[in-house]
């Protein structure tokens, strides 16, 4: 069981939740909530990752699981243990043949008792000097051969998985020959990889003379070090793990059971894997406790295990989640199948949401709000007529005048059939026209200005925002295509949006309230769409307090504002208003200098100002678009 008792593997924990047919959806949805709830998009799949898909155990319940084991594995038994059974076999190989000797009456049988009384306390330098004794008794022979081979059997098999047959028959010198050869070549694999030279030949000439002692069948030099290194790292830790008593005592029955050859084949193999992977815990020791003695082989798997479970908790206190996924396969499994659904995308700032969630995520948002919307001409956004230029609907109905193409021939026809019978030619009459129903909607240019400052997500507004941005850009792009959206956030600068950006934006930590800024970049998306009905919606909980300086066009910010601010913003209010745009304001928190600029602006410009809650922000912002893209032209 030595270091092999925690592997990952296949899943035993019930149906696994990731086996195929993966449907990651609720996890998208899961993200996505927690965005449009004004959470930033990397903390959100962060999160997931820690919760886990659909409650089914994420990164929190592993690192739980992983830190119950280690409870376990420090209370296993103890340490200890190989000196503690070496001295146990000792005192019985001892009694047995003092039992012998007494038996006896020659002097040999006397100098052998005095031998043996006066060994060394030590167990490792009594077993030392045992080693050319002549046993008066086989019993005591054999249980003192047990000490020496049981002791290298469990070192030998801790450090090569392959070893568990040849270890315990390592006291044969043939052996202990094939042992010691397997070992020099590995040592020279290993010296030769250490210098940087291609040892592909050399690994495949090695794996074919030797190949049986490591079942784990590396593929290459660097998996053979991997899988040998843990080992002896574990090895180390166990040392290290003893007080100065016991490592001495145990180092001395190690060199004992190995022999001159083999210990110093381990020792060089010991120093290769140390400079190969440096990484690895080498020094630490830990403090394990326990009524059962273990084995050198369980001892070293107990911190083995130890180890494992001190490198993944370290993996899941990493912030990035993209190194979490990497650590966990579960979890790996899961950003694969998000990648493949086309959820989820990767570039060097980690996972991102691919346009294909933002459809998602944004179709949500528009659902959310158009629940809220009350039924009657506020939500009748199209300007249906018939018989005009338009999409045609579907239906008709009788002709008027004024009436233009495109006629329903079918129908038509019809009605002249029905009112003068089935001559040849028909005979149309005035009354007998159909027109086809047609909905004729207005283009308009619309620029949301959204406020990214600080105080938004500090006073809960964030969310709100988010939400409502993201509706009305599906809702444009899925029911007015012809239309032209631009989403400008503004802190202290302002900059241009697309949906994915907006998702993943975060609060400008620096102060000011750049609207002028925001405005001079919606009145540029206007001017770019001059057939279209120019829409300008700004969203804002705070007066202005930064404009950009008309000389080197770098940011201004003064709190309480400049006259300066305030001028520069209404000059931009201005432009707009000349070009004939909507210009509606949403103000949020009730700020008397905001409402005092707010309700000016929607003065100056024949603009309109609302003060929705947060809750309605979605329902206001949407509605008013709706109807201020009808126009005023």
């Amino acid at each position: 069981m030595a270091g092999n008792r925690f592997r990952y593997g296949q899943w035993r924990g019930g149906p696994d939740p990731l086996a195929p047919p993966y449907d990651v959806r609720a996890a998208v949805d899961a993200v996505g909530a927690e965005v449009l709830a004004g959470g930033s998009l990397r903390d959100a799949l962060r999160d997931l990752l820690r919760r886990g898909p659909q409650g089914r155990g994420g990164l929190d319940d592993l690192a739980a699981r992983a830190r119950r084991l280690r409870r376990e594995a420090l209370r296993r038994g103890d340490l200890d243990g190989a000196v503690t059974r070496s001295r146990a076999l000792l005192d019985q190989a001892l009694a047995a043949e003092r039992d012998e000797l007494r038996g006896r009456a020659d002097d040999d049988a006397r100098f052998a008792e005095a031998v043996l009384d006066n060994l060394p306390r030590s167990t490792a330098r009594a077993v030392q000097e045992l080693a050319g004794y002549q046993w008066a008794s086989d019993e005591a022979r054999r249980t003192y051969q047990r000490i020496l081979d049981g002791l290298r059997g469990d070192v030998l098999e801790q450090r090569f998985a392959g070893l568990r047959d040849a270890a315990r028959a390592a006291g044969d010198p043939a052996v202990q020959r094939q042992l010691a050869e397997m070992m020099r070549d590995l040592n020279d694999l290993l010296a030769r990889h250490a210098r940087a030279e291609d040892t592909t030949d050399a690994f495949a000439e090695f794996m074919r003379r030797h190949g049986e002692f490591f079942p784990e069948r590396p593929k290459d030099v660097d998996e053979l070090v991997d899988v040998l290194a843990r080992r002896s790292a574990a090895g180390e830790r166990l040392m290290r793990s003893l007080s100065d008593q016991q490592r001495e005592e145990l180092a001395g029955l190690m060199r004992q059971s190995l022999g001159d050859r083999l210990a110093g084949e381990l020792a060089a193999l010991d120093g290769h894997l140390r400079a190969l992977r440096p990484d690895l815990n080498w020094q630490r020791g830990e403090r394990v406790r326990g009524d059962q003695p273990l084995g050198y082989g369980e001892a070293a798997g107990a911190l083995d295990e130890i180890g494992e479970l001190d490198d993944l908790l370290d993996s899941l206190d990493q912030e990035h989640p993209g190194a979490t996924l990497d650590d966990v396969r579960r979890l790996r499994e899961l950003e694969r199948e998000l990648r493949r659904q086309g959820w989820v995308s990767r570039d060097a700032d980690g996972l991102t949401l691919s346009p294909k969630a933002l459809r998602r995520l944004a179709g949500t948002a528009l659902r959310r709000v158009f629940a809220d919307l009350t039924a009657g001409p506020r939500g009748q956004h199209d300007l249906r007529s018939a018989g005009a230029a338009g999409a045609v609907r579907g239906a008709s109905r009788p002709g008027e005048y004024g009436d233009e193409p495109p006629l329903d021939g079918v129908r038509t026809l019809t009605r002249a059939v029905r009112r003068a019978g089935p001559t040849v030619p028909v005979q149309l009459d005035v009354s007998d026209f159909e027109v086809v129903e047609t909905e004729r909607r207005a283009s308009a240019a619309v620029a949301l200005c959204v406020d990214l400052s600080y105080s938004m997500i500090s006073q809960g507004r964030w969310g709100p925002m988010k939400q409502t941005a993201l509706a009305l850009s599906h809702l444009v792009a899925t029911r007015f295509p012809q239309d032209a959206l631009e989403i400008v956030g503004f802190g202290r600068e302002a900059l241009t949006l697309t949906q994915q950006e907006l998702a993943a934006v975060e609060p400008d930590m620096q102060q000011g309230t750049n609207l002028q800024h925001a405005l001079r970049l919606a009145g540029r998306h206007l001017r770019r769409h001059p057939g279209a009905e120019p829409v300008v919606l700004v969203v804002t909980d705070g007066e202005p307090t930064a404009h950009l300086d008309p000389d080197d066009g770098e940011a201004l910010f003064h709190w309480p504002p400049l006259p300066e601010t305030i001028e520069a913003t209404i000059r931009e209010v201005d432009k707009l208003t000349r070009y004939g745009a909507t210009l509606n304001l949403f103000m949020l928190g009730d700020d008397p200098g905001l409402r005092r600029f707010v309700d000016a602006v929607a003065r100056r410009s024949k603009g309109r100002m609302f003060t929705p809650d947060l809750d309605d922000l979605g329902e206001y912002v949407v509605s008013d678009y709706l109807r201020a893209r009808r126009g005023r032209r």
